[in-house]
């Protein structure tokens, strides 16, 4: 009798380690999560060029026509906008505004300090609509060279753009420098843009020129 349950016993083991599936060692599983977010990621960074070339000519041409409300349209909703001066971003320091902040003094003379010029170090002040007129559109960059995710110019200031926006798609609108100024006088307007339901929006303003 003792041997018969001993045999039951071993029997049942044996069939219950046959139905249990193998589990993966931990190195499969690992690879396999990477493998996901791998995918996830580009799911989720899939970028629309032709939708951008379009978002970046509305801004530039709402830049020029100095319709800044027409502009505050396109800033994020939720994120708001950062303006940078030059090419290295500095978060904690560069000026920010939320879309409600910056269509509440868009139309004041409130003075805000946007940075610090580049060679003396003073701080750059301004009102919203003088900065975008003066710094941030200080040429016509309706008609710059156009790239999506891609430098064209770059000057002897860091530029940090992608590891502060990472992920996150820019256009740049590049102007080339005169001749007679050994091009050094080049400028570009970077913009900066985040997809929120379905629609892209700017979240960064980078300008980037030559500096001392």
């Amino acid at each position: 009798m003792k041997k018969l349950i001993i045999s039951i016993l071993v029997i049942g083991v044996a069939v219950a380690c046959k139905k249990t599936p193998e589990k993966p060692v931990p190195n499969v599983i690992d690879s396999m999560a990477v493998a996901q977010e791998k995918n996830k990621e580009a799911v989720k960074h899939k970028t629309d060029t032709v939708a951008l070339k379009k978002v970046n000519d509305e801004v530039l041409q709402t830049l020029k026509n100095k319709d800044y409300k027409a502009f505050a349209s396109y800033i994020h909703p939720e994120k708001g906008i950062r303006f940078s001066m030059y090419a290295m971003v500095e978060p904690k320091e560069d000026k920010q505004f939320s879309k409600a902040d910056f269509e509440k003094f868009q139309p004041t003379k409130t003075l805000f300090t946007w940075g610090a010029m580049d060679g003396s170090g003073d701080p750059y002040k301004a009102t919203i609509n003088d900065y975008l007129s003066k710094w941030v559109f200080s040429k016509d960059y309706t008609a710059s060279q156009y790239s999506v995710n891609e430098f064209q110019a770059g000057g002897n200031s860091l530029n940090n753009l992608k590891e502060i926006y990472t992920g996150d798609d820019f256009t740049e609108n590049y102007i080339k420098g005169t001749a007679k100024n050994g091009e050094m006088d080049w400028k570009t307007l970077r913009l900066v843009w985040e997809e929120f339901q379905g629609k892209y929006y700017l979240i960064a303003v980078v300008n980037d020129q030559w500096t001392i």
